[in-house]
């Protein structure tokens, strides 16, 4: 097994002071850190600099998708592979086709709901890495979190430290992860 650093872990008592140090490190340069606290933080997510999420128009296009392969199969099925002819039907009847193709849509913006959120929070990850320091469990009652990932530019183990301390965060740590 290798070791590899997924970042520093930096414990703050208060919203406030994670507020603030938020602030300074996203003014030092850091693009890749996350915050854990045990309730919304107004105003965290502009300051991190968080857009909508893309799972919308994944379900869109789940949807989009399966609206148009339902009306597409009852067309070829209706016009092409096996046209019947019964009091005068047309072979292909658009309010006909409308009641399946739209439970279709519905399945398929749910789908794409799903994978897209999936896919986009990079689940199903059955271990990570902060689940493996003690003190992240305070995370759930009273304890504000930052992790700086080691994946950020300007991520350097002492320089990242000195800025977390200077920030004031009461406990830092640096988190392995573990393959």
């Amino acid at each position: 097994m290798s070791e590899k650093i997924y970042g520093m872990m930096a414990e703050f008592d208060s919203p406030g002071a994670l507020l603030q140090a938020a602030e300074k490190v996203r003014a030092a340069g850091y693009r890749r850190w996350d915050v854990f606290t045990p309730f919304p933080i107004h105003g965290m997510d502009k300051l991190m600099g968080l857009q909508n999420s893309l799972v919308g128009w994944v379900a869109l296009a789940g949807g989009a998708f399966m609206f148009l392969n339902v009306v597409g199969l009852i067309w070829f099925a209706n016009a092409f592979d096996y046209p019947l002819i019964v009091g005068g039907k047309p072979m292909f009847s658009v309010p006909m086709t409308f009641v399946p193709a739209y439970i279709m849509l519905i399945m398929g913006g749910a789908l794409g709901a799903l994978i897209g959120m999936l896919g986009l929070n990079q689940l199903p990850r059955l271990h990570h890495p902060l689940f493996a320091k003690k003190r992240f469990e305070g995370v759930s009652r009273d304890k504000f979190i930052m992790v700086v990932g080691a994946l950020d530019a300007k991520f350097c183990v002492i320089e990242t430290r000195k800025l977390l301390e200077m920030v004031g965060a009461a406990h830092i740590d640096l988190v392995e992860d573990i393959d």
